[in-house]
């Protein structure tokens, strides 16, 4: 068992720590899928939870010491959950906002760049949802669980001459 509760103490503020960290570098390393993420991006995933694991418990590597450190971290997962869901800064700051990848059928470079997103992988989303162009996608946005939502100019109204379809888009 422990030896001291300050052993828990110490386990509970060393996982809080960790999982801060490892919340902003994930953060940090940009919007994913889980269905997207490369080999790279598991590897490091995996790698990373294996490199952090002995900083969350210390020596300590009995069940109870597994245990303090999972209830932790389940713990503050609930809390930032929780007050990300009616704090939109917090929201804004732990999940980040929506990117927009291309308007008015042009690709934004400086934003696949900021998002590490490829052109690859963007006309690979773009013939997921049909187009088999950028010039045919009116908007595409990169949201923040990593998937991505395309405007065709074939789903904006009919009625709504090319030339005008984006100030349409704009007002509704």
């Amino acid at each position: 068992m422990w030896t001291s509760w300050s052993v828990v103490g110490n386990i509970a503020v060393r996982t809080s720590v960790i999982y801060v960290l490892v919340l902003i570098g994930i953060r940090l390393t940009g919007k994913r899928e889980v269905g997207q993420m490369t080999p790279f991006d598991l590897t490091l995933l995996l790698l990373l939870s294996n490199s952090v694991q002995n900083a969350m418990t210390g020596p300590d590597t009995s069940l109870l010491g597994g245990i303090a450190a999972a209830s932790v971290l389940l713990a503050m997962n609930f809390i930032v959950a929780r007050i990300s869901g009616r704090n939109r800064q917090l929201r804004r700051l732990v999940q980040g906002s929506p990117t927009l990848m291309v308007y008015n059928g042009r690709v934004l470079q400086d934003h696949l760049a900021k998002e590490h997103i490829s052109e690859d992988e963007l006309t690979r989303a773009l013939r997921e949802h049909g187009c088999m162009a950028v010039q045919d996608a009116a908007l595409v946005v990169l949201e923040v669980d990593g998937a991505f939502s395309v405007l065709k100019y074939d789903d904006v109204h009919e009625n709504v001459k090319p030339q005008r379809r984006l100030r349409f888009l704009h007002r509704h």
